[in-house]
């Protein structure tokens, strides 16, 4: 199933599923997504029977939201990617240092926006906006000290998002905090995925275009910590929740890395595209 949320004509946000290019409205039936993650098997049953005797809205006539708007921080991973890893090294020459645990910072819930929101762009804040593109995990159940083998059945989902970044404000100081959790530095959409969708999140193709050219391109399946270890890896000792967003990492070809480096400007479109899951298109917007 693809959960969103949605507006139309001027309603307050709603809950919907997607079925080929259509919507079903569910706000009758759960009034959030935190609601819809909730769910036992058979308020999914319920779902299935209500989208069967339901009408349908077209997609294009809804304006797609954050499909969740999560109530504590994105929980993201650093350098996952083997090949990003080394071209944020320093030294290009040197060995690369790949970590040997997941590197976790987070980014503030104020940092989400949805598929097609504007990205702030305020030069007397940041200037050296970078792209990073991800698949997110949408945690389904709580759980503390998961074992990596049974980590999958705490999954309610997947979603694209993309980790925008305020290099020079995280290059000021020793934490990502700042640099990473800019309001609208969190594109996400355009809905959730249910796991069962997604028999293999570690086998897709990972895309980031900027103004249609194409900067990043990857496959999970190059992520040095894969979900099921991360997952057991962040509920050690710590307590997952429903909602919860996992960034599981970029890859390389990010804008910081380049020669020299390149980084987002007003009027430039921001495409993010996940094998399998979807994609965002959004406008860097002067403010």
């Amino acid at each position: 199933m693809k959960f969103v949320r949605y507006e139309l004509n001027g309603r307050s946000p709603q809950i919907g599923l997607v079925v080929d290019n259509e919507l079903i409205d569910l706000s009758g039936v759960a009034p959030s997504m935190h609601a819809v993650i909730n769910l036992s098997e058979e308020g999914m049953a319920m779902i299935a029977q209500h989208a069967n005797s339901s009408p349908r809205i077209p997609l294009q006539e809804v304006k797609l939201l954050a499909p969740l708007l999560p109530r504590r921080n994105i929980m993201c991973l650093g350098k996952n990617y083997a090949d990003h890893a080394r071209e944020m090294q320093a030294d290009q020459n040197a060995t690369v240092e790949l970590p040997t645990v997941p590197m976790i910072f987070t980014k503030a819930t104020t940092t989400v926006s949805g598929p097609t929101d504007p990205i702030p762009f305020d030069p007397q804040v940041s200037t050296d906006i970078d792209w990073e593109v991800e698949l997110a995990v949408i945690i389904g159940k709580e759980g503390k000290n998961i074992p990596a083998e049974q980590a999958m059945e705490y999954v309610f989902g997947f979603t694209v998002l993309n980790d925008v970044t305020a290099r020079d404000l995280q290059q000021q100081g020793k934490q990502f905090f700042k640099g990473k959790s800019l309001d609208g530095y969190c594109p996400t959409g355009p809905w959730i995925i249910t796991r069962d969708e997604l028999p293999n999140p570690h086998d897709l193709d990972v895309r980031c275009l900027v103004n249609g050219v194409e900067k990043q391109a990857s496959n999970t399946r190059n992520m040095i910590f894969d979900i099921p270890f991360t997952i057991a890896y962040l509920s050690r000792g710590m307590t997952l929740l429903p909602g919860d967003i996992i960034a599981t990492g970029t890859p390389d070809g990010v804008g910081a890395a380049r020669t020299p480096p390149e980084f987002l400007r007003p009027g430039d479109v921001l495409t993010s595209i996940v094998e399998g899951v979807g994609e965002l298109r959004n406008l860097v917007t002067a403010v």
